[in-house]
Parts: C-alpha cells; sequence; structure tokens
C-alpha cells in the first residue's frame, strides 16, 4: 500500500498540483513558479521511484536470486 501512495505523488504533484500553483510569480532560480514547481517534481520522481526500488521486496527477491546464482 505504501509504495503505491509513494508512486502516485509524482503523478498527483504535477497534473493535480499544478492548477493550484499556476502563477509567475514569485520566480525560483529564475523559472516562473510553475516552471520551478514541475522541474521540482521531475526531480522528485526521480528520487521517489529509487525509493520504491529499493523498498520493493520482488526487486530484493531478484537480486538475491541474482547473487546466489553469481557465487
Amino acid at each position: 500500500m505504501l509504495l503505491r501512495v509513494l508512486a502516485a505523488l509524482p503523478f498527483i504533484g504535477i497534473l493535480l498540483g499544478v492548477p493550484f500553483v499556476n502563477r509567475v510569480e514569485p520566480l525560483m532560480l529564475g523559472m516562473p513558479f510553475v516552471l520551478a514547481w514541475i522541474v521540482m517534481w521531475v526531480v522528485l520522481s526521480s528520487i521517489i521511484m529509487a525509493i520504491v526500488y529499493r523498498l520493493d521486496s520482488s526487486n530484493r527477491q531478484l537480486a538475491a536470486d541474482g547473487e546466489e546464482v553469481s557465487s
């Protein structure tokens, strides 16, 4: 359940969050706020997906099987 919620966060942040932050001011790093919001969620999406990958038990099982075969 936790992994599904984590995986849904980028979707919620980018698609459902943009209408609420759709403004030019304030500028963040020289970008309009809405563009900075999207860039932030693209970076966060990579981080969140890495966390989901590490927490997923099926990936741990595949890694364990791969270590046994190579040993």
